[in-house]
């Protein structure tokens, strides 16, 4: 196993009715002024802003608000943001949404506290410093971002998607209701699911030593989440099942499953980045769409890996062939995908891609060959246009 640092700062209020508390967890961070960082009209329509702001209010916490935020979301309004809290003298960033809205408020945040352009964060080109600080009234259960360090900004010129880690932009709270969540679209909802997936099956899918007591808890916190995603199919209102979805999305990506392990993959959420940049495809389909294709692609540098988790996730019987085995495992993988209606092509994703605009993807991915992707096998340019070739 790899030495770790495990850091988890945020705290979770969960539960029935608990974005009501808002306003006395906005108030303990002794803040002056409140910048509401919100997406479309859903929160408005649900009632759900309103409370927010009376709970605000109530607490006597002054606030201005700022909507807009669409997935994937974009690097103008970010830029809006910074204006507006510089503007106001804002000194906290209270995010009602999901990944998105989450990801555009640490944006914001390093934009305020940094001198230059944020941008430069997500290219690479230097270090935050710091951040304002996050809360988060979490209503989509994907992308982990209200535990996490990591945002995801796709820049509109060029049509570029990136992330940035860091650990100042970990949110102070995160209030975290699944009745919330009930709302929410079958699409959304599976999407979602796949993506909290993903999170743990990139650092499980990986190269180097592990934990055994990490693999157990990726394996099931892997297998709850098919399980109530296939609940949630049928039953969209079930709390127990929006329950154990919201909490796992949470662990999945707060650090968790890194422990001991050597971080992980993470070379299909970057062949999926540039997808959403340039296609504004949903994340978790994207995802689901290259996964399988990823897979097939890297195995045989990590035969063993993939047999583990075809066996201990998927429930296939060891068939005496590392390989054979491997391949039933992804296969098996796909199929659920198939059963929650998640895409597993890009044909089944809606898209009609080139051969050039493959090959432009594969170029943004590995940053014009300045960078390979992956660690089970490191991808260049060739390698991830071989992806998406198979993945048409």
């Amino acid at each position: 196993m790899y030495n770790f640092n495990y850091y988890t700062p945020t705290k979770v209020v969960f539960g029935k009715g608990v974005e009501s508390e808002v306003g006395n967890l906005v108030r303990e961070n002794n803040c002056k002024k409140v910048l509401i960082h919100y997406g479309s009209g859903s929160v408005i329509k649900t009632g759900l802003l309103e409370k927010i702001c009376k709970s605000l209010d109530e607490a006597n916490v002054n606030y201005i608000t700022l909507g807009g935020v669409v997935p994937n979301p974009r690097l103008s309004l970010v830029y809006e943001g910074i204006e507006l809290c510089k503007k106001y003298s804002v000194d906290f960033i209270l995010a009602v949404g999901g990944g998105s809205v989450i990801d555009s408020a640490k944006a914001i945040g390093y934009g305020v506290t940094n001198e230059g352009d944020v941008w430069d964060f997500y290219e690479k080109k230097r270090q935050a410093t710091a951040c304002l600080p996050i809360g988060v009234v979490l209503t989509i259960a994907a992308a982990g971002s209200e535990m996490s360090q990591s945002s995801v900004i796709t820049k509109e010129e060029g049509l570029i998607k990136r992330g940035y880690s860091s650990n100042y932009s970990r949110p102070k709270f995160a209030i975290m209701n699944p009745e919330i969540t009930m709302s929410l679209p079958k699409y959304q909802t599976s999407c979602g699911c796949v993506d909290i997936m993903m999170h743990t099956m990139e650092r499980y899918l990986n190269y180097g030593e592990t934990m055994e007591i990490t693999d157990r808890m990726s394996e099931e916190l892997l297998k709850d989440v098919m399980l109530n995603a296939r609940i949630l199919l049928n039953e969209p209102k079930n709390y127990n099942a929006r329950a154990e979805v919201m909490w796992a999305g949470s662990l999945s990506h707060n650090g968790l499953m890194s422990c001991g392990n050597d971080g992980g993959d993470w070379a299909t959420h970057q062949i999926e980045h540039e997808l959403g940049g340039m296609y504004d495809v949903a994340h978790g389909a994207g995802l689901a769409a290259v996964w399988g294709s990823w897979a097939r692609y890297v195995m045989d540098e990590r035969l063993d890996r993939f047999a583990k988790f075809a066996v201990n996730v998927m429930d296939i019987k060891h068939r005496g062939d590392l390989r054979e085995t491997a391949i039933a495992g992804i296969e098996a993988m796909e199929r659920f995908y198939r059963e929650i209606e998640m895409p597993i092509s890009l044909k089944e994703l809606g898209l009609d891609v080139s051969d050039e605009e493959m090959r432009e993807l594969a170029t943004k991915c590995c940053f014009g060959g300045k960078r390979t992707v992956g660690v089970v096998k490191k991808l260049g340019i060739e390698d991830v246009y071989n992806i998406y070739k198979m993945a048409k």
